[in-house]
């Protein structure tokens, strides 16, 4: 296989400096030969593996395929933008050579040889071992970060552990990639310092406790609920972490790097390296003028929340909403409603809430913070785990907490959830995460690791057996010459 097209440019290493976190600028003339080879070097180096995070196609390869591909939402935008190109994912139609794969493939394994170069180069660095084995640390929680990914989407992957890998790359299994994995989380759960032990200047890196919750996310993934239990509670007992009292804050810029926030892309509001064009993508089509408008919620997603939930408005926005000071009145192009033949309303035009960022015009979309991990998605982890492990009461602890603050101080709403009958439970709480965490690209996820992606998704043409997993790009399997095998019935 062509290296290049899985781990980008194999000879120059595309890497960046900056003088504080969240200032990216190229470095010019660094081989791969010559680069890292100083302490300060090292610095650089570890900041080149976060900068996959703001590149575009980090996030699912630029569209929220994951959310579109889910029960809660539609391509969006107007009917016929990039019907061809997002909208198959809408009814499982896409194919081997649908746009986007490609992108993210290439951009995960782009993040993944940044991060080799860190692993790899470092311990041959002079320098202070405990700052050494930090910087590592990162690389690795960063590394097991872009391969979770990999295997969730595209099952049995390339494992590359080095910057110089054999030309012809072939596949691992699953169990392999997980093993990675772990032992990746392992190193920078030991090695990586709590959040709160971060200077303000380097808030956002990762940290301990986010790489715990993430290797606790990876256990829940493959069933091993009592380890990813220890975990979960570790992080919520150690009292560092909350809910935000208002939930908008808990996406929004007032929450930004907050006690609910475990791990985010920091960003600012211009296009370029230091900006994330995650919500641009998603922004209001039309009046005002904020984004692409991709990401349309559902229906079923509306219809999902409670009576009351304050996590409804928080979640879509619809037409006439005022935000700001500003009324959306969305785009003249897209319908406001459609019905079927029957009457009944089946779309309507909306928009993800969680991105929007104040502002006058598109750039300051960029500068949306997505959350990757918070506090919330921790506590009804814990609560799914505990109740697997016949722990119900427990279990209602946290899934409860999660309830009270949805009800906005009002409590004649969203009652707490008594029933500890574990069939029960379990319902209660993946409907309480899809409400939570709607549009956040979690929901595809979470029904195909509970076997519900078949009964729910069914009617929109996904299939079992197939549909679990997205297609390997055909551009990787062409150039492979028979390293690489596509995914099952594609």
């Amino acid at each position: 296989m062509k290296l290049v097209s899985i781990i980008g440019i194999f000879g120059l290493i595309a890497l960046v400096s900056c003088s504080d976190f969240l200032s990216v600028n190229p470095q010019s003339e660094l081989t791969q030969e010559a680069f890292p080879s100083s302490p300060n070097d090292a610095f650089h180096a570890t900041n080149a593996v976060y900068s996959t995070l703001r590149n575009w196609h980090y996030h699912s390869g630029g569209f929220p395929i994951l959310d579109i591909m889910s029960d809660d939402a539609h391509k969006g935008s107007n009917p016929n933008d990039a019907l061809n190109t997002v909208g198959p994912y809408d009814n499982f139609m896409h194919t081997t050579t649908q746009d986007g794969l490609d992108r993210w493939w290439n951009g995960l394994y782009q993040g993944i040889r940044r991060a080799n170069v860190v692993i790899e180069k470092l311990p041959l660095i002079t320098m202070d071992e405990s700052l050494k084995n930090k910087y590592i640390g990162e690389a690795k929680f960063l590394r097991a970060l872009y391969y979770f990914d990999l295997v969730r989407a595209f099952g049995s992957i390339p494992i590359v552990l080095t910057t110089n890998p054999e030309f012809r790359l072939s596949q691992s299994a699953v169990v392999e990639v997980y093993n990675v994995i772990e032992e990746d989380l392992r190193f920078a759960i030991k090695n990586l310092p709590l959040k709160k032990q971060y200077m303000p200047k380097n808030i956002g890196r990762a940290s301990s406790d986010a790489a715990s919750v993430l290797l606790a996310k990876v256990f829940i993934f493959n069933n091993n609920f009592l380890e990813a239990e220890d975990l979960l509670l570790d992080v919520i007992q150690s009292g560092d972490y909350d809910l935000e009292p208002d939930y908008y804050d808990a996406n929004g810029p007032n929450g930004e790097h907050g006690i609910e926030s475990i791990f985010e892309i920091g960003a600012i509001s211009t296009e370029g390296g230091q900006g994330n064009q995650y919500a641009n993508t998603q922004g209001v089509r039309g009046s005002p003028n904020r984004g692409w408008g991709f990401n349309q919620p559902s229906i079923d997603l509306r219809n999902a929340f409670e009576y009351g939930d304050v996590r409804k408005k928080a979640t879509i926005i619809e037409l006439g909403d005022v935000i700001d000071g500003i009324t959306i009145l969305g785009d003249s192009f897209t319908p406001d409603i459609v019905r079927d033949e029957n009457g009944q309303i089946v779309r309507m035009e909306g928009y993800n809430r969680k991105v929007w960022i104040p502002g006058l015009s598109t750039d300051t979309q960029y500068g949306h913070n997505r959350r990757l991990i918070r506090y919330a998605d921790v506590l009804l982890l814990a609560a799914e785990a505990l109740n697997e492990n016949n722990k119900p009461e427990e279990a209602l602890i946290f899934i409860n907490q999660i309830r009270k603050r949805a009800r906005g101080g009002n409590d004649a709403i969203l009652p707490d959830i008594i029933s500890v009958d574990k069939s029960f439970l379990r319902e209660k709480i993946h409907q309480e995460r899809r409400v939570e965490l709607a549009l956040e690209g979690h929901r595809f996820w979470d029904l195909v690791r509970t076997q519900f992606a078949e009964p729910i998704l069914a009617p929109y043409g996904y299939q079992k057996g197939k549909h679990e997993l997205l297609p390997i790009p055909q551009s990787e399997i062409d150039l492979s010459k028979g390293s690489l095998t596509q995914n099952p019935n594609w």
